[in-house]
């Protein structure tokens, strides 16, 4: 993340809407990072268990951030981690 020129704020950051694994500042902007890890792909790969109600809930999560701190740009990114090789995703959803 670091190398990528993001700055972490916040680690497992809990709401009354569920928790979000990273919230990071990168460029001005707000991200908030879900973590997939995966052993195999017998079930797809890391990103694809990233589906329409995780992305809503962060969505919500996000909503509750910019309202308790004031963010005023978002985005959304995943990291995927599959073994050893670990892939971050901009701008996800």
């Amino acid at each position: 993340m670091k190398k990528s020129g993001y700055k972490v704020i916040k680690r497992n950051f809990t709401t009354p809407f569920g928790e979000a694994d990273i919230v990071a500042e990168k460029d001005g902007t707000t991200v908030f990072i879900e973590v997939k890890t995966r052993t195999n792909d017998s079930f797809g790969e890391p990103k694809d268990a990233v589906g329409f109600k995780k992305r809503a809930k962060y969505v919500r999560i996000a909503e509750y951030y910019m309202n308790e701190y004031g963010a005023e740009n978002v985005a959304f990114a995943v990291v995927e981690v599959a073994g050893k090789d670990i892939t971050l995703i901009e701008n996800a959803f």
